[in-house]
């Protein structure tokens, strides 16, 4: 089958805050969760839940994680996000208690229509 990538149109989507929330988050992710300079885990909770993440307790973090959109992301209880992992959350994800990512897992998770 071959698609006409002419008439793709997204205009239909929504990334649910205003631009400017998600440039502050765009650095904010970039200084503190995408790169390997900065360790501590409780200061990334605060991110995540301070742009709209439901976040449980005793969440892990590691260095090198990318968080598309924090306000369409749930986080249960002792969940562990490895390195390298990537969360593009374009939908609504959920992440259950006592889940692990293991380290360079990606969960790509648009809203696209599966049967076009």
């Amino acid at each position: 089958m071959k698609s006409d990538l002419s008439k793709y149109n997204n205009s239909w989507y929504d990334p649910g805050k205003h631009a400017i929330i998600r440039f502050l988050w765009y650095y904010i992710s970039l200084l503190f969760f995408r790169s390997g300079i900065f360790p501590f885990i409780g200061l990334k909770v605060f991110f995540l839940r301070f742009f709209g993440a439901r976040v449980g307790k005793g969440v892990v973090i590691k260095p090198h994680v990318r968080i598309k959109y924090p306000w369409k992301l749930r986080m249960g209880n002792h969940c562990w996000i490895g390195e390298y992992c990537w969360i593009d959350n374009l939908g609504e994800v959920s992440i259950g208690d006592h889940v692990c990512l293991s380290q360079g897992a990606m969960l790509l998770c648009g809203n696209h229509h599966y049967k076009k």
